[in-house]
């Protein structure tokens, strides 16, 4: 069986599908249809990659084709050929869906170009789509997305520890989904039915802390004209959740840890207890050890908090959900045109440092959909904090000793970036800076191409000069 990629080539002069047959002949499976009927009957039967077809024909013309082609078989790419160049024909057949236009007399090497981008194109769209399929099927413990093994392993010690009603210290950086894994641990557990109550202790203002905590008494300080019952009280039952714990003043911690003692309350400016019933998950992105070592934190609070910890892995330690977590974020930016991402802007997605973890990768992909014009997010349409700037280095230049004092992906990553220029400096110095010729050899799209170029900063000129700089 011919695993070449299958191309339709329709036209009503048995000249031209011979003509297209010799250029494409080698490369692709290539079906001729000497009329839009036939080519309407062949594409019934059968499924090609791409089809290029005249537009001016008897009966079926090329619209008529293309037209068939997007409601069938929507995934396969069309150019349409014409004798009579027409700008508005050309602007009619891409909003119609096609994806590019040929004028006769065309040069050989420009259609074998064209169908060749053309099947880059459909090959891109599948990848997207699988992509697509891939982050829609994506396992989400309550908002939790990811299937590396260090997400998996959190989702399991998570719904293990939710069912016991034991005090958890969620730990991890800024942005890691401290918040969605305490809203888990509660929909997880028997109290899932009663109220969840969420405070970022950081965010209070130090004077009311405690009233907000622990409730307050009418008169109890100025503006307190009424009895308010604190957050305590208001998750009883249920999961009171405090965000960055390690933010409260030292006398609130005193309070706090005597509330989880006694598991009662006592608003301020009263002396009367109020029993509750509730399950503390605390969270925070410090180290609270090395905080209770330096006198900010509570050695007793500490221990009694201290009932299981969970720590949430990085966006770094977790690369391989990068490219399904942008995808996923994608589909819900509200640009249903866009198809995806490019290779290489996955590929910077996927290699950038997200300091600020998953909210700051979502914040990312929002903004590359709101800037991006093209059907797909390039890297130039993502934000320049996914694309740290690193120092060109040589290979070999670095000696083995000094990249083993580096983070292994910092490291490789820094040796394939020189790798990268000088491939590129290579393949420009053969081609005399003809991008479109070096693109074929580099088996990529053009525009491609051009992008890393200007990512490394090799620029054509100076090799159409001969002498690279």
């Amino acid at each position: 069986m011919d695993a070449r990629p299958e191309v339709l080539v329709v036209d009503d002069k048995e000249n031209m599908l011979k003509l297209f047959a010799r250029i494409l002949g080698d490369a692709y499976a290539v079906t001729t249809a000497p009329d839009g009927a036939r080519a309407l009957a062949l594409l019934a039967s059968r499924a090609f990659d791409v089809v290029v077809t005249d537009i001016q024909m008897p009966g079926a013309d090329g619209f008529t084709v293309l037209r068939e082609v997007k409601r069938s078989a929507p995934d396969t790419e069309v150019v349409l050929v014409t004798a009579y160049a027409s700008v508005p024909k050309a602007v009619e057949a891409i909003k119609q869906g096609a994806y590019d236009y040929l004028s006769k007399p065309f040069d050989p090497d420009e259609v074998a170009l064209v169908v060749a981008r053309a099947l880059e194109r459909r090959r891109q769209k599948k990848d997207a789509a699988g992509l697509q399929a891939r982050a829609s099927r994506m396992p989400d413990f309550h908002g939790l997305r990811g299937t590396s093994p260090a997400l998996r392993k959190t989702h399991a010690l998570l719904a293990q520890v939710a069912a016991r009603d034991l005090t958890v210290v969620l730990t991890g950086e800024t942005g890691t989904g401290k918040e969605l894994a305490a809203r888990a641990l509660h929909r997880e557990s028997p109290r899932r039915d009663k109220p969840f109550v969420a405070v970022n202790c950081g965010a209070l203002p130090a004077d009311l802390v405690e009233s907000e905590l622990f409730g307050h008494a009418k008169g109890a300080f100025t503006g307190a004209t009424g009895a308010k019952a604190g957050l305590f009280e208001e998750a009883h039952g249920g999961t009171l959740f405090l965000d960055e714990v390690g933010d409260l003043p030292l006398p609130v911690q005193v309070k706090l840890n005597r509330a989880l003692q006694e598991k009662e309350v006592r608003r301020v400016g009263t002396t009367t207890p109020v029993t509750v019933d509730v399950r503390v998950v605390a969270a925070t992105h410090r180290d609270l050890a090395a905080e209770v070592a330096q006198g900010r934190f509570r050695e007793d609070l500490y221990y009694r908090l201290d009932g299981v910890t969970v720590r949430m892995p990085s966006l770094r330690e977790r690369r391989e959900d990068i490219p399904l977590l942008a995808m996923h974020f994608l589909s819900t930016a509200r640009r249903p045109e866009l198809e995806g991402f490019t290779p290489e802007a996955l590929q910077v997605l996927t290699a950038a440092p997200w300091p600020g973890n998953v909210r700051q990768l979502q914040n990312a992909v929002a903004r590359a959909a709101a800037m991006a014009t093209g059907p797909r997010i390039t890297p130039e349409d993502l934000p320049p904090e996914s694309a740290p700037v690193r120092p060109a280095v040589t290979p070999g230049a670095l000696p083995t000793q000094a990249l083993a004092k580096r983070p292994y992906r910092e490291a490789v990553d820094e040796v394939r970036d020189a790798v990268s220029r000088d491939y590129l400096t290579a393949l420009m110095q053969e081609f005399s800076g003809n991008v479109t010729h070096a693109a074929e050899r580099a088996g990529m799209e053009r525009e491609s191409l051009h992008r890393l170029l200007k990512r490394y900063g090799v620029r054509t000129e100076d090799f159409k000069r001969g002498e690279p700089s």
